[in-house]
């Protein structure tokens, strides 16, 4: 099958590297078209010193040209139609832009309607790579399942098959995904990597998640020459984000620098980069960071991260223009209604808006997405609808993993003040600020008012 695999989805409102506002790399190596090894030792590697690196969006928009020529004068070729689309998803890590992910999911859906998935299985793939982009895990879970019988004797099934589940919360079966893909693999790629790191985020093991991305990125930098420069530039982002939900904020800036010199304008990097220089006590260097990622892609979270600061600056009309940007983003289209929902409804609840709507989404998707995030989502906004029996139950399925989140330590403290448990609520809200002091700069000074109240 003659399909590039490099694929990332955008996904809900966790941290980012294990998905909140984040871009998941699959990477090439997992389709099975290319092994490669990570060092030979467990023990964390050196992360090498970043440099800057060609960017080959002009090669992505001439092969996306020469393939919609193709397609014009034989709309039946679905081959070209299916390329076509893993064409549009690079095109869509590129730049952010969620124009892609329509037309991805055009060009692999008209593919399949050419030839049938069991003689296409490089249409299925794309149509669930962008199912995955577009959060309809479920779909993806099933088509991946698909794939597996079709393509057996490939690990890109498994890829797909465990980000779906990841994202589902049926984390037993994700994590036996990604052992058969590196079986098939002959070992771990850069991609088996990412994905063990992530896992190892979820269950709390920082130091294990960094040992994993640290590989992944040594793997990634051995296949330089081809690897895109998004890619390299997510495994240092990633490092990044390990380190800031440790409360590491210098190492997690000095990631981030990495990340924008081997490719620079990365909306996610420099929303980043606003949000540790604010944990820094720089507001105004994180408000011109987060600025400039909003001119590259106005994320919702980007934008009430930038509402927030401005608060803080004391631009409260600047803050409202913020604040009633990221509802207009989050309803724009249907798309940005199910890649944004999670986002929105922690939105209203940080901010004390509209608690039974977003109550209402929150517990809509955690009916199909159980994920430990979802719950977390259930949790807060039940919250802040006043059902706190239901919040203590959700922030028991969040924290069930062990995850080190000092937001899902927070929820729950003051979940539990909200219930009359003051010696659990002080637990919860000082391994929230020892963690990360300043892990949202207007929730954290509400914990440490808690604290002192």
């Amino acid at each position: 099958m003659n399909i590039r695999c490099s694929a990332m989805h955008l996904l809900g409102t966790q941290p980012a590297f294990v998905g909140v506002a984040a871009l998941v790399v699959l990477s090439f190596n997992a389709c099975g078209g290319r092994g490669a090894t990570p060092p030979a030792t467990p023990s964390v590697v050196t992360v090498p010193a970043a440099v800057p690196r060609a960017s080959n969006a002009a090669g992505t928009e001439r092969a996306i040209r020469f393939l919609e020529d193709r397609v014009r004068r034989d709309p039946d070729n679905f081959i070209v139609l299916h390329k076509l689309a893993t064409s549009y998803l690079q095109r869509l890590r590129e730049t952010g832009s969620l124009d892609y992910l329509d037309l991805a999911s055009r060009a692999a859906r008209a593919s399949l309607e050419v030839i049938p998935a069991e003689q296409n299985k490089g249409g299925l793939a794309a149509l669930a790579m962008t199912e995955l982009t577009a959060h309809d895990f479920a779909a993806a879970r099933d088509h991946a399942m698909r794939l597996a019988e079709l393509d057996s004797g490939k690990s890109y099934p498994y890829m797909i098959l465990g980000d779906a589940l990841l994202e589902l919360g049926d984390y037993d079966k994700a994590a036996a995904a990604f052992r058969q893909m590196e079986r098939m693999n002959g070992g771990p790629t850069d991609s088996s990597e990412t994905r063990l790191a992530r896992l190892a985020v979820l269950r709390g093991d920082g130091a294990e998640a960094q040992r994993h991305f640290s590989n992944a990125l040594v793997i990634a930098l051995d296949y330089s020459a081809t690897m895109p420069p998004e890619t390299i530039a997510w495994y240092y982002w990633q490092l990044g984000e390990t380190a800031f939900t440790a409360g590491d904020y210098e190492t997690a800036e000095r990631h981030y620098r990495d990340a924008l010199v081997t490719f620079p304008d990365d909306h996610r990097v420099l929303a980043s980069t606003g949000r540790v220089r604010a944990a820094r006590g720089d507001l105004q260097g994180a408000i011109e960071q987060y600025e400039h990622a909003i001119r590259r892609l106005p994320d919702p979270a980007f934008v009430a991260a930038l509402g927030d600061l401005y608060k803080l600056a004391g631009r409260e009309r600047d803050a409202a223009t913020q604040y009633a940007l990221v509802e207009q983003i989050g309803h724009l289209s249907a798309v940005n209604g199910a890649l944004y929902n999670r986002q929105l409804a922690l939105f209203y609840a940080d901010h004390d808006m509209k608690a039974e709507e977003a109550y209402a989404n929150a517990t809509r998707e955690y009916e199909v997405r159980r994920d430990i995030y979802g719950a977390d989502a259930l949790a807060w906004t039940a919250l802040k609808a006043g059902r706190v029996n239901e919040a203590q139950a959700a922030i028991k399925d969040a924290l069930r993993l062990g995850t080190q989140d000092a937001r899902l330590f927070y929820h729950a403290g003051m979940i539990a003040r909200a219930a009359g448990d003051g010696a659990s609520s002080r637990k919860y809200l000082q391994r929230a600020l020892t963690l990360n002091p300043q892990f949202d700069l207007l929730q954290a000074e509400i914990a440490r008012k808690a604290l002192g109240g």
